[in-house]
């Protein structure tokens, strides 16, 4: 009888240790991987790209941005093919770009009028899976660059005088029947 007790808990114990590792696994996925979104300044003709937690919504809504827009999903931090997307800002144009680690060194962006530089997130350089292409736009007019996964509407950019399209890096593609966990 006892015997059969401490088989039984044993047993027990370790399909509730395995249930509970599994939940601390797709908790920590949860922790790793961040929503981007675009935001547009009527005001000032800018897009800007922002993580999710880089800023208060409220913030951004004072600051004149509407037109809250999921772009991508991306990783919070650092890991093997990941490259830092930092957040660039031009107090002349008014411009907060996001530019990946490797497009411009920080001394090109000082110099083309950029500060502020702070880490937003972590994409990927190498397509998988669930992978969208994302593309950096730059409008000559307003000095504006604007981030653009490969599915976004570019007709409608193009239209508004964009061009000049450049690869950045690879976003968690935001496809809603794609549930998050399987995308890693």
């Amino acid at each position: 009888m006892k015997k059969t007790f401490i088989l039984l808990t044993t047993v027990l114990a370790s399909m509730f240790a395995r249930e509970v590792k599994a939940q601390d696994a797709s908790t920590s996925v949860e922790k790793e991987i961040v929503k981007v979104y675009r935001w547009y300044n009527p005001t000032d003709a800018n897009y800007v790209t922002v993580a999710d937690g880089e800023y208060q919504d409220g913030q951004l809504l004072n600051w004149h941005y509407k037109d809250k827009t999921l772009l991508f999903f991306a990783y919070r931090n650092p890991g093997a093919d990941r490259v830092a997307v930092n957040s660039w800002y031009n107090p002349s144009t008014k411009d907060q770009a996001s530019i990946a680690e490797d497009e411009y060194t920080d001394d090109q962006m000082i110099k083309m009028g950029y500060t502020d530089k702070h880490v937003q997130f972590y994409a990927l350089t190498r397509h998988g899976a669930n992978q969208v292409p994302v593309y950096r736009w730059f409008v000559k007019n307003h000095s504006d660059w604007v981030t653009v996964p490969e599915e976004g509407d570019t007709d409608a950019y193009f239209k508004k005088g964009y061009r000049h399209k450049t690869f950045q890096y690879y976003g968690i593609s935001r496809g809603s029947d794609v549930v998050i966990y399987n995308q890693l």
